[in-house]
């Protein structure tokens, strides 16, 4: 590891429906100046741009920067699937980290349209997630008038409450939490309490996924200021929160043989991620207080509490049954509303997993307030694959 990583600034716009939204300068132009004025700082002082989004033409990141300004710097455009904020934000933490520059910004925005992902390049050329598919194809078939990403994880969640011969109602229990814990927060689409016989009776899609236990799409926008303790110091700032250590990752074999449902959608991945994570901060799973996972599904929300080890394989089930998930329990997962309440614009989720985290640790979540956090952890995944696991802690 190199340098020690601030996080000097963090910024956010409450996420909307699309169609409802900004278009994805202003949002990203607005996240970038929520951020700016949370470190302190002026857009001149910024050496390096990592701009995350998957559904835009080409160098609309300097799109969204130069509303703020047109200084010059290195603008790179990101497109890592659902990680991409995460990657971008990786992105920043190396350059600062390896002393490349003082301070980068990652900035994630979305403009998203009405319903499931579609891919937009098919036809003339293969598909980037075809061993992705091919698995699917093999143990469920693939039914081409549902969504792929649903197929995939209800498939996963199949398999799961075949493996472990758990109830697949406790899935729905995952969703009314995340529902529980967005009717605090402001930036939140889906705000309104909902029951777990309401999210059984919403509408089927594939295996144990209803309707509502599946993220919606949506808009918004985040940002991160990096900067050295360097630059920090320089420029009389001074950030209470660092990155305590970040891991990237991509498939290994084992994603596809044998052949898993659960490894394809990426519990193999987030168990790297996240053993190199604990590895290089000399910390366990149970030291941790609050996460931001991606909960794309309630399935993925229950693998991911398991390939992040906190707890057992095949414990999910009454993990959450015993509220441990939640305020009071072990952990407190998804304060924010998660994927799943507070919406999930592609670029932008991972810089808004980042933002809440950051709010936590300084104590400003308000309502979302989780009490004595020191550590916070963050977990980004992209079929297709990449994971990225980030742990924050708390500046004494």
């Amino acid at each position: 590891m190199g340098r020690r990583v601030l996080v000097a600034g963090v910024g956010m716009i409450p996420f909307a429906k699309p169609g409802r939204s900004d278009t994805y300068n202003v949002m990203g132009e607005r996240a970038i100046r929520a951020a700016l004025q949370d470190a302190g700082i002026d857009y001149g002082l910024v050496q390096q741009a990592y701009a995350g989004y998957v559904y835009g033409d080409s160098t609309s990141g300097q799109a969204a920067l130069y509303g703020v300004g047109i200084t010059g710097i290195p603008v790179v455009n990101v497109n890592n699937n659902c990680a991409t904020g995460s990657t971008a934000l990786w992105l920043a933490n190396q350059a600062v980290e390896a002393g490349i520059v003082e301070c980068a910004i990652a900035v994630g925005f979305e403009q998203m349209r009405p319903g499931a992902l579609v891919k937009h390049w098919v036809g003339d050329r293969p598909s980037p997630t075809s061993r992705f598919d091919a698995v699917l194809e093999e143990l469920h078939g693939i039914d081409d008038s549902l969504p792929r990403a649903a197929q995939l994880f209800g498939g996963a969640g199949i398999e799961y409450v075949e493996k472990y011969g758990a109830d697949p109602a406790f899935f729905a229990k995952i969703a009314v939490k995340s529902r529980a814990h967005a009717a605090n927060n402001p930036y939140s689409v889906f705000r309104t309490p909902i029951t777990e016989q309401e999210v059984l009776d919403s509408p089927h899609i594939f295996g144990p996924v209803t309707r509502l236990q599946a993220c919606p799409p949506t808009c918004g926008a985040g940002a991160a200021i990096l900067c050295s303790e360097e630059f920090a110091r320089k420029h009389g700032l001074s950030p209470e929160v660092a990155i305590k250590a970040q891991a990237f990752v991509s498939d290994t074999e084992t994603s596809f043989e044998p052949k898993s449902m659960i490894e394809v959608v990426g519990a193999g991945l987030t168990r790297r991620a996240a053993r190199q994570v604990y590895e290089a901060a000399g910390v366990e799973p149970r030291d941790i207080r609050v996460v931001e996972l991606h909960d794309c599904f309630t399935v993925n929300e229950a693998l991911t509490y398991e390939a992040l080890g906190l707890c057992e394989e095949g414990g999910a089930e009454k993990f959450v049954n015993d509220g441990q998930n939640t305020y009071g329990g072990q952990v407190v997962v998804g304060t924010s509303g998660g994927l799943m309440s507070k919406g999930h614009p592609l670029g932008a989720t991972g810089l808004a997993q980042c933002t809440e985290l950051v709010w936590q640790l300084r104590g400003q979540a308000e309502a979302r307030q989780v009490e004595g956090v020191h550590l916070a952890l963050q977990h980004n995944l992209g079929l297709g694959g990449v994971g990225v696991v980030t742990l924050y802690e708390k500046l004494s």
